[in-house]
């Protein structure tokens, strides 16, 4: 579920992106969902790789701007993988990385508070009552 979820926020933010910024050209919200499965994908194979990489060089000390720079790089390896999508230029295609990293962290925090709020609502059992007495 929690896949599905980042999957159609991935493909709603590209759908904003291409609409606010002329570089950026997605045909429908199904080219937008193919896209945002195609950058998941290659995140998890190449991405993976060249992040690892890259943190070498950097000493694992801006592995941030490392994994914003290889998501950039991936989103426009899905642009020349995908007919319906475009970025044209590099600075775009770091400008919705950012905003996929934004949207996937606020995703996170929102899916971590609602499984605390959960725990917090249950009814402690009785033996963790007593134990404090």
């Amino acid at each position: 579920m929690d896949f599905i979820i980042n999957l159609l926020v991935s493909a709603g933010v590209l759908l904003v992106l291409a609409y606010l910024m002329p570089q950026v050209h997605v045909k429908s919200f199904l080219t937008a969902l193919w896209v945002a499965l195609l950058i998941g994908l290659l995140n998890a194979t190449v991405g993976l790789v060249l992040r690892f990489i890259g943190n070498l060089f950097t000493l694992f000390l801006l592995s941030f701007i490392i994994k914003l720079i290889v998501t950039a790089v991936v989103i426009k390896i899905a642009d020349k993988l995908t007919r319906n999508f475009e970025v044209k230029g590099f600075w775009p295609a770091l400008i919705i990385a950012i905003a996929l990293a934004i949207a996937s962290t606020l995703v996170d925090r929102a899916r971590a508070d609602d499984e605390y709020a959960g725990e917090a609502l249950q009814p402690a059992k009785t033996e963790e009552l007593y134990e404090w007495a």
